[in-house]
């Protein structure tokens, strides 16, 4: 199942060719669907993505200063907020059930995946411009919401990623994926005109966004291969 997410983001997709499938149907999402990925692989997953989206929160702050008009700045601000007030959320009440503090994740160290990643997109937004910036960040945003969306239909009450499944295929994030899709559809309107694919910027933003797709597969590879941080000694 896909969202609908705007007209940009069918053409990015498709312009990634087969990297989209190694993302969205990696072992490791595969895993979640079936219920199937080892609890320790998860736990590991979350601590390290607990602190992407802590990078992934400066870029979208980012946005803001590279925005052009107030709409895309209030874009950009809100979707700050969803990120630190309510998706990490998850993480932190999950890996709290595995008696991880916010602490534990804040002071974990970061895997180079999760360096490579984070640092693409923000050095592309510091280093081009606001479509760069959202070509870049548009991957995570967007395919975790088609990845949810497709997800969800197959959910049970007693499955164990029942709480990961039901964020991003519930119609709050829903919501989020189709006020980017917006956002990005506006954005390249307003800088690349009504024929972007004609336009020499075009290329750019489709190698950032598969570039990003890449680092995205990169990402479910380190989770399949992640072990789950340790609780902090209270008494160390």
């Amino acid at each position: 199942m896909r969202g609908d997410y705007g007209t940009a983001f069918p053409a990015l997709r498709d312009a990634a060719g087969k990297v989209w499938q190694d993302y969205t149907r990696h072992a490791f999402v595969e895993g979640l669907r079936a219920g199937s990925l080892p609890r320790k692989a998860f736990l590991g997953y979350l601590v390290q993505d607990y602190i992407f989206l802590i990078h992934f929160s400066r870029a979208w702050a980012l946005g803001v200063t590279k925005a052009e008009t107030l709409e895309e700045m209030r874009a950009c601000a809100a979707t700050v907020e969803a990120l630190v007030n309510h998706e990490i959320a998850l993480h932190l009440r999950t890996c709290a059930e595995a008696g991880l503090s916010e602490a534990d994740l804040f002071a974990a160290e970061e895997h180079p995946a999760n360096l490579a990643y984070t640092r693409y997109v923000l050095d592309a937004g510091h280093s081009g411009d606001f479509l760069d910036l959202l070509a870049a960040l548009a991957p995570c945003v967007l395919g975790y919401g088609e990845i949810g969306a497709r997800l969800l239909p197959e959910l049970r009450p007693d499955h164990p990623y029942a709480d990961w499944i039901a964020t991003y295929g519930g119609p709050g994030y829903q919501q989020v994926c189709r006020a980017a899709g917006a956002l990005l559809d506006g954005a390249i309107a307003r800088r690349l005109g009504p024929d972007p694919a004609a336009t020499p910027g075009w290329a750019r933003l489709c190698r950032h966004f598969t570039t990003a797709t890449r680092l995205e597969v990169g990402f479910w590879e380190m989770g399949m291969a992640a072990r789950p941080l340790a609780p902090a000694d209270p008494a160390a």
